[in-house]
């Protein structure tokens, strides 16, 4: 019998069968010329945040997705701002591997009275389906 932490070819037992906690492929913006960019770049609104997204030049960053959070204060005080970037960064980490693209940078953007509230899942599929509209027919 093994114990608990043994290793399945080099990985912890537990860490085999599990996803990883941490999307590898998101890279957090941070810097504010970058967001700018985003902001002169396509643009989607839904009921629950904005998206804006753009294509980076090649040789710009390392490849991967590139994702930003805002949220001003029109969104409401410290509280409601972060249980509504809380909520984006979710979403985001849920959606963006599977259907957003390498080489893109993408901003989301919480809406004031709706991101903190709106269900969930309607969020997850808000998402996605503004994904496919932002790309399609485009490279």
């Amino acid at each position: 019998m093994k114990p608990p932490e043994a290793t399945v070819a080099g990985k912890p037992a537990s860490a085999a069968s599990a996803p990883p906690a941490v999307s590898v492929c998101l890279e957090v913006m941070r810097n504010r010329a970058n967001f700018l960019k985003a902001a002169n770049a396509r643009r989607l609104a839904t009921p629950g945040f904005v998206i804006q997204a753009r294509k980076r030049s090649p040789g710009e960053a390392k490849d991967g997705i590139r994702i930003g959070y805002t949220c001003s204060k029109k969104v409401g005080n410290a509280v409601a701002r972060n249980r509504a970037k809380r909520r984006l960064r979710e979403i985001a980490r849920k959606i963006l591997p599977v259907y957003g693209v390498a080489g893109w940078d993408y901003v989301l953007i919480g809406r004031a009275g709706s991101t903190a509230n709106y269900p969930f899942l309607d969020m997850c599929e808000d998402l996605q389906k503004a994904l496919a509209k932002l790309h399609q027919g485009r490279p």
